[in-house]
């Protein structure tokens, strides 16, 4: 008996010691959290104070200047994270595509590398998250207040449905910090804690009410004069398509503005709706951003008392970016900067020195075998991103992409925005609106949005777009068609060529979308 005591006693302290020597792994989403809204990253709302907690963990960890996703939308966005994959690889091309629940890559991988596995919060990925021990995610979007959610252990998937009280910010916490206090401690855990903050319709818990109530909030300058931004292929020719494409903050779009949604079109003109609208639109969405900052606040507080900081990875991003009026456009799904570039914070003591700040070109497919490497296993050749973990330990990374691929599929579907793709490199940008659905017409009356979006069978502009982001970081001038920089646009196009044939991102399966791509290319 004494012999089997010890042994058992054994066995759970090097159990416990090699839990120990992997590091925990938890992995902070908020939904459409833009990296102009975190105070480290700079820019025109850093003044305000918004995320002190944020800050903090980037001065102590590293901060990513050239973090981006590959399709500015959630679903996608997600399933790249978690498959490590580009959308035509894993499948997930739009909203409405459900991930294949064999490609739950993460968990499972983590799983293998003997990791407890949980996700908490937005899913967002249309199936049951099986691959995980523990779940307990919103339905689709979910609520903002006495949100439901999908447990695991509660019964079969949709029908294990519980309840709770409270702003989904609070109550996300809550539910991550109850995992944690209840998880297996034998193990390392990996947790993906994720926020339904800030998504639109930026509903804020009342304890809000006062802030920044009466503070100006800083505006682009690109929300009212803009004249050589964009082409005919975001605004139409000689700009016939300004009040359909790119839903607004002031009441440029004839469908879908927040000067309609907050003032109910009491408000006209460009300039007066804008800055009326502009200002409605932030206070509700920065709002938002500070419930989020001072909910972390609460689980870092959580994690010093239990004795994780130090041997626990924290990785805070957005799942995107997200336009804050720039350009007069809110919501995301666009190429332009504030919406494909995500903000991307690590914190990790025994490894990441305090105070880096790295401009290595990473997107959402490299976030998976990055974690995998962390975790002591080695990304398995399916997946299409790369570890950046030598960045983290402060040596260069080898062989590194030059641009970052992108590509919005969905044409028109809910802020009207056009089907696109492109490449960014760390100084330029180059961008082909092909403007046509990737679905064939015929195929259009099996989706419910067919009957709730006008003309998403319109085939809109197909133009270029090329940026100096050295010279231009705000976007405002559409260089295509300067000479001085043909050599530079020509090298971008054999870049995006190589990089569509590299990543099984061509449009082989589409043949109406490839015919305006070759009839185009030369432009």
């Amino acid at each position: 008996m004494k012999k089997t005591a010890h042994f058992l006693i054994a066995l759970f302290v090097f159990s416990t010691l090699s839990a120990q020597k992997k590091p925990n792994i938890i992995f902070i989403m908020s939904d459409d959290h833009t990296s102009q809204a975190i105070g480290a990253y700079g820019g025109r709302l850093s003044k305000l104070d918004l995320t002190p907690n944020l800050d903090k963990l980037a001065s102590q960890g590293i901060r990513f200047e050239n973090a981006f996703c590959n399709n500015s939308i959630c679903t996608p966005s997600r399933a790249s994270i978690i498959t490590g994959q580009y959308p035509q690889t894993n499948g997930v091309l739009d909203l409405d595509i459900a991930l294949d629940p064999e490609k739950q890559y993460l968990p499972k991988e983590l799983s293998k590398l003997g990791y407890s596995t949980a996700v908490i919060g937005k899913w967002h990925l249309h199936i049951e998250p099986s691959a995980f021990d523990y779940y307990k995610v919103l339905p689709g979007q979910g609520k903002y207040f006495d949100p439901s959610f999908y447990e695991k252990g509660k019964g079969a998937w949709k029908k294990n449905k519980v309840t709770s009280k409270g702003h989904s910010t609070d109550v996300i916490t809550d539910a991550s910090i109850d995992y944690l206090k209840n998880r297996d401690k034998s193990k390392p855990f990996f947790l993906m804690y994720h926020y339904k903050a800030p998504h639109d319709m930026f509903e804020y818990a009342p304890r809000y009410e006062d802030f920044l109530a009466d503070t100006e909030i800083p505006e682009p300058t690109s929300l009212y004069y803009q004249p050589n931004w964009g082409s005919a292929g975001v605004k139409g020719e000689n700009n016939s398509l300004d009040r359909y494409i790119g839903t607004s903050v002031s009441d440029r779009h004839m469908y879908r503005n927040y000067t309609k949604f907050f003032h109910e079109d009491t408000l006209v003109g460009r300039n007066n709706s804008a800055h009326i609208g502009y200002q409605t639109y932030l206070k509700k969405y920065l709002r938002c951003v500070k419930g989020v900052d001072d909910n972390l606040g609460r689980l870092f507080a959580f994690l010093k008392k239990e004795g994780l900081w130090k041997n626990t990875v924290i990785i805070y991003t957005g799942d995107q970016g997200m336009m804050l009026g720039e350009h007069d456009l809110q919501d995301k799904r666009w190429m332009y900067e504030e919406s494909m570039r995500m903000p991307y914070i690590m914190h990790y003591p025994k490894m990441i020195k305090p105070g880096m700040v790295s401009d290595l070109l990473i997107n959402n497919t490299d976030y998976a075998p990055t974690m995998i490497e962390l975790a002591k296993g080695k990304a398995p050749e399916y997946m299409q991103g790369k570890s950046f973990i030598k960045t983290l330990k402060g040596k260069e990374e080898k062989d590194w992409r030059k641009t970052t691929y992108y590509r919005y599929w969905m044409h028109i579907i809910h802020h009207y925005v056009p089907a696109h793709f492109g490449v960014r490199s760390k100084d330029y940008k180059l961008i082909f609106y092909y403007g046509k659905h990737y679905l064939d017409p015929s195929e259009f009356s099996k989706h419910y949005w067919s009957k709730h979006y006008y003309g998403i069978d319109r085939e809109t502009p197909h133009t270029w777009e090329f940026y100096d982001l050295k010279n231009d970081p705000e976007e405002l001038h559409n260089l295509y068609n300067n000479p001085k920089y043909k050599s530079i646009i020509d090298e971008l196009k054999i870049e995006l060529k190589n990089q569509r044939q590299d990543l099984n991102e061509t449009d082989e399966n589409y043949p109406h979308i490839q015919k305006i791509i070759d009839k185009h290319w030369n432009d």
